[in-house]
């Protein structure tokens, strides 16, 4: 019995905590065992990577145990994950929504909103974990008093994401803390305009317009000393580079492209190569449906 959740990329540009898309990278957890105990508990019996010390699923499936007060079983796990720590791809929130949909596959079925409400409480912001949960392109709509809400579209069928990940990966609160606590109305009004441009161009096919609308001024800018080579991927000028952003909070960068992708991928290597920063350089699709398919592990090479 596998459960498996999509990875995402985060922010795409200037939708800072706004816009995600799944992408096909998975973690995938198999329930080795049910206890009927009562006891509300996961225990992952072995992972790859190893991770020490408590992690997401477990904290995911406590949370619901105690939020819906059912009486739930122990549930033991293997995990398996495609998906890099730390690098901006989101590993958290794949981790959390696996523990939160291995709880509904042991209990009842929970309504989406539920989920992402649990997922938001334990990641601290939506975005990540719309997108793990939805499929697809995601926006979140968060107001006091009441849960998140998921706003979805189709990501373009031919657009790809070419992602680098440098080896030294980054952690999301140092990358959070180096943020301004004040904005420029100028600014806020520039990455406003991109957002909409963002979401009409990918709608509408009009690729040309993704290099201007995936342009930040609220979060790159302050993490641009954070992240290997960031500056140099968005100078990046090659016809079939359609646009360059942070993935999440880094450190990996996305790249999106349409046409010659196997020669983008390389024209980013080579970014990394000159500069000596090792990284895994990934041509990944996006992950549309709701429902989890087997899809390939996307083939990513060290530079």
């Amino acid at each position: 019995m596998d459960i498996v959740v999509p990875g995402s990329v985060a922010n795409l540009g200037g939708g800072f905590d706004t816009l995600a898309v799944a992408v096909q990278l998975y973690l995938r957890a198999r329930i080795i065992d049910v206890q009927n105990d009562g006891a509300g508990k996961l225990i992952v019996g072995s992972s790859e990577p190893a991770v020490s010390g408590p992690n997401a699923l477990e904290r995911a499936y406590a949370h619901m145990a105690q939020a819906t007060g059912w009486r739930a079983p122990t549930v033991v796990v293997e995990v398996k994950s495609e998906i890099p720590m730390a690098a901006g791809l989101g590993s958290s929130a794949a981790a959390a929504v696996a523990g939160l949909r291995i709880f509904e596959r042991v209990t009842r079925p929970l309504a989406e909103s539920t989920l992402l409400q649990a997922a938001t409480t334990l990641e601290g912001h939506a975005d990540n974990a719309a997108a793990a949960i939805c499929g697809g392109l995601t926006s979140v709509v968060e107001t006091s008093g009441t849960e998140p809400v998921a706003l979805r579209w189709e990501w373009p069928g031919d657009l790809k994401l070419v992602v680098a990940t440098p080896e030294a990966g980054l952690a999301t609160s140092k990358a959070r803390a180096s943020l301004p606590e004040v904005l420029p109305l100028a600014d806020a009004v520039f990455n406003l305009q991109r957002v909409l441009a963002l979401v009409h161009a990918l709608h509408h096919g009009d690729y040309g317009r993704l290099r201007q609308a995936v342009q930040d001024r609220w979060h790159q800018p302050a993490r641009l000393p954070l992240v290997p080579q960031l500056a140099d991927a968005m100078t990046i000028d090659d016809p079939d580079v359609l646009g360059t952003f942070l993935s999440g909070a880094g450190p990996s960068v996305a790249v999106l492209a349409r046409r010659n992708v196997a020669r983008v991928q390389q024209v980013v290597e080579d970014v990394y190569r000159r500069a000596g920063c090792p990284a895994v350089v990934r041509t990944l699709d996006v992950h549309q449906s709701v429902d989890v398919v087997q899809a390939a592990s996307a083939h990513g090479r060290t530079v």
